[in-house]
């Protein structure tokens, strides 16, 4: 039993500890939160309480294609976290390094074409019209000074 143990597991560009759970450790892939977690391993029929240092090969190939493209494996389209992506104008589910990539293109974007959210990206504010009046502010808290006597 031992010898069919991972330490590290490597599913979907990311490494996770053989010791989380499998709710858990799929979790730690950026992307992928607790409720597709639960959804994967529902629609696989795997125990989410079981070690995934003790997962198979076939079934991390199995988790991973699911990733690739959830709309093929039944999901629902509102389920994804990049529906009608602008590029290709497919329905993609984007994980790990490319949510990122995504994400940084898009608010690139914004600025190119000088929209007010790619202003408040470039400025550093809010950019969801929150109230900056007393909120948001960075750097460090300078605190009332009394005078030494």
């Amino acid at each position: 039993m031992s010898e069919d143990y991972k330490h590290i597991v490597r599913i979907g560009g990311s490494d996770i500890d053989g010791q989380e759970s499998l709710i858990q450790g799929l979790t730690r892939i950026r992307g992928v939160g607790l409720r597709m977690s639960k959804t994967i391993l529902a629609h696989l029929g795997m125990n989410p309480n079981d070690r995934l240092g003790f997962i198979t090969d076939k079934n991390i190939d199995a988790v991973e294609a699911i990733l690739e493209n959830p709309v093929s494996a039944g999901f629902p389209d509102w389920f994804i976290n990049r529906p009608r992506d602008r590029m290709s104008g497919r329905m993609l589910h984007l994980t790990g390094s490319d949510l990122d990539f995504a994400n940084r293109n898009d608010i690139d974007r914004l600025r190119r074409i000088k929209s007010w959210r790619g202003s408040r990206h470039a400025l550093g504010l809010k950019v969801r019209g929150q109230h900056t009046r007393t909120t948001g502010r960075g750097g460090v808290a300078v605190g009332v000074s009394r005078k030494k006597e």
